[in-house]
């Protein structure tokens, strides 16, 4: 898996791991961005592991760009040959999917989507060959997601199935964005879910929300405790799908302040994985119940 270096400007150096999207291409690009924090190179401002590949900010008149090129790639052949062993969590996130918000919003957008004559839900589940919405939701909520990059709106997390390719969900984006989307959707472009950590502008089809606040500048959530943000790379995703009532139910207690997150560390072995996704993904899943 050859990584390719293109320099961006005077100060960022951009590495693809490769050309799609894969567990083996996330793994290279968080194992690349740990190493080269630790090596202490002179001039580096900062390092930003993406969904497969990372990007390097560096102050040229500390370092210049060649002997920069020439550290990154000896670090990048490290990190090809590096263990897929990382020490993670995994975190239970409810949704309510076929809400009343999501619904209105994609009614205000239908002429900007590729059929006009039903919900998102309906269209993604037509188009992923199953036979009712039902069968979609329980194929999105029951499998895991990879946490592959946080970003594009601060707090938002990408998030990549951990299924075999041939039974990921996959879904276009909008012909053309929304100007409004609900803070807290569950999104998806692609191959990629993601949260919407505000209300604003979005492009992904939209299938529910949850009432877990992921984004808080004010610090006044217990669960985001490191930083303004909850998510990080590496995370991995469980979706529990959750009716009407207890939507309310845990937005009245986050509002309390007494909301619960349900999260297990956990050690994740990409080879383990490989071998047998549907046992590995189980036993994963159970440690949240504390099996």
């Amino acid at each position: 898996m050859g990584s390719r270096f293109t320099f961006g400007g005077d100060e960022h150096l951009l590495v693809e791991c490769a050309d799609e999207m894969s567990l083996r291409a996330f793994f290279k690009s968080l194992s690349a961005a740990e190493l080269i924090k630790e090596s202490a190179l002179a001039g580096l401002d900062e390092i930003n592991a993406g969904n497969a590949s990372y990007l390097v900010k560096f102050n040229p008149d500390l370092i210049k760009p060649a002997e920069l090129l020439s550290e990154i790639k000896k670090i990048d052949r490290v990190a090809e040959e590096s263990v897929p062993v990382i020490k993670t969590r995994v975190v239970e996130i409810p949704v309510f999917y076929k809400d009343p918000w999501t619904h209105e919003t994609e009614m205000r957008f239908r002429e900007r989507h590729q059929d006009p004559t039903v919900t998102d839900l309906e269209y993604a589940a037509s188009i992923n060959g199953y036979a009712t919405v039902e069968e979609f939701i329980n194929a999105h909520h029951s499998s895991p997601w990879f946490v592959s990059m946080v970003g594009f709106v601060a707090g938002c997390p990408w998030l990549y199935q951990m299924v075999e390719r041939q039974y990921q969900i996959e879904v276009p984006k909008y012909l053309r964005p929304r100007t409004d989307t609900p803070r807290h959707t569950i999104g998806h472009g692609g191959c990629f879910a993601c949260i919407y950590a505000v209300q604003g502008a979005g492009g992904y089809q939209m299938f529910g929300v949850t009432p877990i606040p992921i984004f808080d500048p004010l610090a006044a959530h217990s669960h985001i405790d490191e930083s303004m943000v909850f998510f990080r790379p590496g995370d991995i995703v469980k979706f529990r799908a959750i009716s009407s009532a207890e939507y309310d139910s845990i937005s009245a207690d986050v509002r309390d302040g007494i909301f619960s997150l349900k999260t297990a560390l956990v050690e994740f072995d990409l080879r383990e994985f490989e071998e047998n996704s549907l046992d590995y993904n189980r036993a994963l899943l159970d440690k949240l119940d504390g099996s």
